[in-house]
């Protein structure tokens, strides 16, 4: 059923649960596992152009955090051999990231964790998760 199944991932407790519970889907349906990892965009706008080494340090730190992220669901997918594909989208807020390689992939579901804020830090922060749910073309497993 599930034979496509995309994680977003951000190297938190929260996507480290979602994280096993998307390897364990994979392993149960015969699927594959693309773990995706979304480098919001330079936060610092303007600065970035007069001082590049800003960019490519935020950039650079970005990417390393990123291929920890990976490597921790890479070893989950080892252990249950579930094949397994790395993804990074940039500049892009993470729940367009998330969407976009959902189409690009032709991902069958997506798995995001979820924090699990309420009340005014969820309408400050916003909900990286509720954003793909109600924009998602295909089925979204929310984990807490």
């Amino acid at each position: 059923m599930f034979q496509s199944i995309l994680l977003a991932t951000d190297g938190s407790a929260a996507s480290e649960h979602a994280a096993r519970l998307a390897v364990e889907l994979a392993k149960a349906h015969g699927g594959r596992l693309m773990a995706l990892y979304v480098v919001d965009p330079y936060p610092y706008l303007g600065i970035g152009e007069s001082n590049p080494m800003g960019l490519q340090a935020y950039t650079s730190a970005a990417l390393e955090h990123a291929a920890s992220a990976h490597g921790k669901v890479q070893a989950l997918c080892e252990r249950a051999g579930v094949p397994f594909e790395p993804h990074v989208a940039e500049d892009v807020t993470a729940a367009s990231g998330i969407l976009q390689t959902a189409r690009q992939t032709e991902a069958d579901l997506i798995v995001v964790g979820s924090h699990g804020r309420t009340g005014i830090a969820r309408l400050m922060l916003g909900s990286v998760a509720g954003k793909v749910v109600a924009e998602s073309p295909v089925p979204v497993l929310v984990a807490r």
